[in-house]
């Protein structure tokens, strides 16, 4: 009987120790945070005025990005595309400036630049940090004239194998 209950607890300790190995499904978190972005929005956003999309970036390094940034805002910038909004999408890195330190972003003349270009209403914008088993995500639109936040939204996703090979840690 004893060596029953051993043998369970150990099933259940080797259970719980993988699924925190296991990724999340990084689509279908990235709609979800795009979702709750959009539903709530103050004001709403107009569809077919023009919103920016640009790439998550570590915060620690708020000039660096990587393959699990860039694909978090493919993903939203699919999902409000799904949702009927017209999306520019901006390749990290140079229009915009990013104040060290400070975790926020300052909106350079490049980027008044290219918002007035497409008639942009706001742009969305993301950081993330990795932690010893997860990595926190922060996303908010902002709105361009003004820089104010419209929306945040902030999750977090399991540091698996499938992630660390995205954020470059192996």
């Amino acid at each position: 009987m004893l060596r029953k209950i051993c043998i369970i607890s150990f099933c259940v300790v080797l259970l719980s120790n993988l699924s925190g190995c296991r990724d999340a499904n990084l689509i279908k978190s990235s709609y979800e945070a795009a979702d709750t972005l959009i539903s709530q929005v103050k004001p709403p956003l107009i569809p077919h005025q023009a919103v920016l999309m640009a790439s998550f970036v570590n915060i620690d390094n708020l000039e660096e990005s990587s393959t699990f940034g860039r694909s978090i805002a493919e993903y939203i910038g699919t999902r409000f595309t799904q949702n009927g909004y017209k999306v520019i999408e901006m390749k990290l890195r140079k229009s915009i400036f990013m104040k060290r330190g400070a975790g926020e972003f300052l909106l350079s003349r490049d980027l008044k630049l290219i918002s007035t270009r497409h008639n942009a209403q706001a742009i969305v914008v993301g950081t993330y940090s990795v932690a010893k088993s997860v990595i926190y995500v922060s996303a908010r639109i902002i709105k361009l004239s003004d820089s104010s936040i419209l929306s945040a939204h902030a999750y977090k996703l399991p540091l698996g194998k499938n992630a660390r090979k995205m954020l470059g840690i192996y």
